[in-house]
Formats: C-alpha cells, structure tokens, sequence
C-alpha cells in the first residue's frame, strides 16, 4: 500500500456517497496549489491523467 492510499481511502470514507462536478474538481484542485504551491507539479500531472483518461488502452 502506498502512503497516498491513506488519503485516497479517507476521501471514499468521507464523501463518497457525493456526486461533484468536474468544474468543482477543478476548483478545489486551484485552491489546492493556490495553498500548496509546492504541489503544482503532482496536481498538473493529476489533472492531465484524469483529462486523457480515455486515451489510455487497456
């Protein structure tokens, strides 16, 4: 298990049950870095995975 699987469990636990837009993903992903500077790389290649999602072949 990785150490980001703690958090990534913790945010299933959490808010699971939610329904969010992309459009809020998005919005809590730039007040992420605006808060966390540091973590603009990680969270630019999070959101170009999620982006190309779909190019991805099994």
């Amino acid at each position: 298990m990785y150490f980001t699987d703690r958090g990534i469990e913790e945010l299933e636990e959490r808010r699971g049950e939610e329904e969010v837009t992309l459009a809020w993903l998005a919005d809590r992903l730039r007040a992420f870095v605006d808060a966390n500077p540091d973590f603009e790389t990680p969270i630019e290649r999070l959101a170009t995975f999620l982006a190309r999602d779909e190019d991805v072949e099994d």
